[in-house]
């Protein structure tokens, strides 16, 4: 085992700042109160819950009352879904997601076929972007909800979300996108994009695990999840996690402000690491929108390599990146996010994904890229299938 480690596979979860660490700890000791209280106990919790809500909003260009704290990613992606889904019971029974979203959206839209909705996969092609006419032709007079992510969380491809959004809003069908994996790496503006619904989660910003939002444009309706006591306006009821959404809303503060540095290091080290792959290991195929895509992630096949192999090497000498995204990595499936855009081909192609933080140093890309060059020789030495060309 190496004494060194570089973290690459910040798509899984950023370092929590640690302003955000600071500013959450006495929510966990002296304030401990119920924000739903209304004596002493509950004015401090109560008023961070504001604050908190209010730097989440700014960090989307939102309205404090459209932000709906939620536990994770997968929670505000559910209530998106569901929630406009059981909303629309009796009246509309259609849903459209994309064929590479994550597990959370279809997965969810594949659970609602039991209620008697039918769900529409619109395909994507080799960079795996959506043709907004592709779901333009899918759309019926019965469509409740339409779902495409802005980013994806392996490949990074940014969709055109305004198009659909204007395709949406003229048949009066939500429109819900999957914000996760860009809200924190690229500016994101709702009104700009034209979404009705937007999942983020704090632990791709520098916030804490366990805390995310979904914002909920003014006049969407939502048949919520939960129900009891009518925390967030009765939409995600249960006592909120006052600690973690501290963290989330000065980690939003804190990402309004680094934005443009972040992405400048980013793309910065991105650029020497394709660089260094290109020009050092042949068999390759970077996987992506490589114009319009998330600054610093890097999703690459290798040609005659097993991708388990290739991870667990590279962990082995100290570089902690991904093989697919964190979600599926307890599975033996392949990504299906490469099978929909028809990138595996045929024959042996190991997956590596590479997500930078402005943390990285360019000290740390040529290690890494160092290392992949080793471990890539050594399992291709032991193929049969590989030769050198």
């Amino acid at each position: 085992m190496n004494d060194r480690r570089v973290y690459m596979d910040h798509i899984a979860g950023t370092p929590v700042a640690p302003e955000a660490m600071e500013a959450m700890l006495p929510y966990l000791g002296d304030n401990f109160g119920n924000p739903a209280s209304i004596h002493h106990h509950g004015e401090l919790p109560q008023d961070a819950l504001f604050r908190s809500r209010e730097a989440v909003a700014r960090l989307i260009g939102a309205e404090t009352e459209e932000v709906i704290f939620t536990s994770c990613g997968t929670e505000s992606n559910n209530l998106a879904i569901k929630g406009v889904a059981f909303d629309s019971i009796g009246v509309k029974s259609h849903i459209v997601v994309s064929a590479i979203e994550h597990y959370s959206v279809l997965y969810s839209a594949k659970s609602l076929e039991r209620f008697g909705f039918e769900v529409t996969q619109v395909p994507v092609d080799m960079m795996g972007r959506v043709d907004p006419d592709a779901v333009r032709r899918v759309l019926r007079p019965e469509t409740a909800l339409v779902s495409i992510m802005h980013a994806n969380n392996e490949v990074g491809t940014l969709q055109d979300l305004s198009e659909i959004a204007r395709i949406t809003r003229e048949r009066g069908i939500v429109l819900h996108t999957d914000a996760v994996a860009s809200v924190g790496r690229v500016p994101v503006s709702v009104d700009e994009l034209g979404v009705d619904l937007l999942s983020l989660a704090a632990n791709q910003f520098g916030g804490p695990k366990g805390t995310a939002a979904l914002y909920c444009r003014k006049g969407t309706r939502l048949w919520p999840l939960f129900h009891g006591g009518g925390q967030e306006d009765g939409r995600r009821t249960g006592t909120e996690n006052v600690a973690g959404i501290v963290g989330m809303g000065k980690a939003a503060e804190l990402t309004m402000e680094a934005l443009p540095r972040r992405m400048d290091a980013c793309r910065r080290l991105e650029d020497l690491l394709r660089r260094g792959i290109s020009d050092h290991i042949d068999g390759i195929q970077f996987n992506g929108d490589p114009e319009r895509h998330i600054p610093g992630l890097i999703n690459v096949s290798f040609r005659y390599v097993e991708g388990e192999a290739l991870l667990l090497h590279m962990d082995l000498r100290g570089v902690s990146v991904a093989g697919a995204s964190a979600c599926m990595s307890i599975t033996a499936k392949a990504s299906h996010v490469l099978e929909a855009m028809g990138v595996l081909g045929s024959g042996a192609l190991g997956t590596l994904l590479f997500t930078l933080g402005e943390e990285n140093t360019e000290d740390d890309v040529r290690y890494a890229l160092d290392n992949l060059v080793q471990v890539v020789d050594m399992l291709r030495a032991m193929s049969p299938l590989y030769t050198r060309s």
